[in-house]
């Protein structure tokens, strides 16, 4: 076996054992709902840790805390969970392979990005150093081949099985936010639930209008598009004339946990999974 054939079996491997991703299957009743949460994994695998210079806080605060927990019963309701466990400084599952700049990958033969945090951040959120020093082209790549592809694999498979069973898939993509912007200064508070479907272009209309519904019926304020249109992975599988439906659903992080700390609000945290919940089962029962 060559090197690269290693490389991919210790991915697969590591995937299996849930270094990369978990996978849970729906229980009872399937349906065609997909929950994906791309940023609430923390680890930082040995093979790259060298290489990042943030510190466990800063893991912490630019991960979307907690919200593969809001999602955890979706199964229940008939859902595939798919949830990271690699931090975002390791790899961003929300962006494009090629989405980096020279800055970051000085001999990348193609780069795409424009940004400091593409698919491999150089910066954090508040402008420090997150790289040791530029990534080459092989060290990107390594990065890819052991955490981006299998997670997009294990995705694209999940639809694709959704689809084949059901006629379509519905891909929820569920983040969170700072309740303010941290950059440019503190402005107006965010929304309380941000569905991103860019310009309502990657679902029908009736899943757009039943998140948008579900979370103002909750009390709860509702800005599409604004300031989170959905990223790669949305603009990516959201392909409603193939039958493939993709919202992503940007949570303030005030709803249900202490910004300071990062700790769950008690009640309000439960009460949130329980309107996420609410959330997969209406979906799993529209007819599209």
């Amino acid at each position: 076996m060559d090197d690269r054939a290693d490389d991919a079996a210790a991915a697969a491997a590591a995937a299996q054992e849930g270094l990369i991703y978990s996978l849970v299957e729906p229980e009872g009743l399937e349906t065609a709902v997909f929950v994906e949460v791309p940023h609430a994994g923390l680890a930082v695998p040995d093979r790259v840790r060298d290489e990042l210079i943030v510190s466990g806080d800063v893991l912490l605060r630019d991960s979307d805390v907690y919200v593969d927990a809001l999602c955890a019963d979706a199964p229940s309701e008939g859902a595939t969970l798919l949830a990271a466990r690699v931090s975002r400084y390791v790899v961003d599952l929300n962006r494009a392979p090629d989405d980096v700049d020279h800055e970051t990958v000085p001999d990348h033969p193609d780069p795409r990005g424009v940004q400091p945090r593409g698919v491999v951040w150089r910066l954090t959120t508040d402008g420090q150093r997150a790289l040791r020093s530029p990534l080459t082209y092989a060290a990107l790549c390594d990065r890819l081949e052991h955490y981006h592809a299998p997670y997009h694999a294990a995705l694209e498979a999940g639809l694709e099985a959704k689809r084949a069973k059901h006629g379509h898939a519905i891909l929820l993509a569920a983040h969170s936010m700072p309740s303010y912007s941290r950059i440019g200064g503190r402005g107006a508070r965010r929304a309380d639930v941000v569905p991103g479907t860019r310009g309502r272009s990657t679902a029908d209309p009736r899943v757009i209008d039943l998140v948008g519904a579900h979370f103002r019926d909750a009390g709860l304020s509702v800005r599409h598009d604004d300031p989170y249109r959905g990223g790669w992975t949305t603009a990516h599988y959201g392909r409603p004339a193939d039958g493939w439906h993709a919202v992503q659903v940007e949570l303030n992080r005030a709803l249900y946990v202490d910004e300071s700390t990062s700790r769950p609000k008690d009640g309000d945290f439960e009460k949130l999974q329980a309107l996420m919940l609410e959330l997969v089962r209406k979906l799993g029962e529209l007819e599209l």
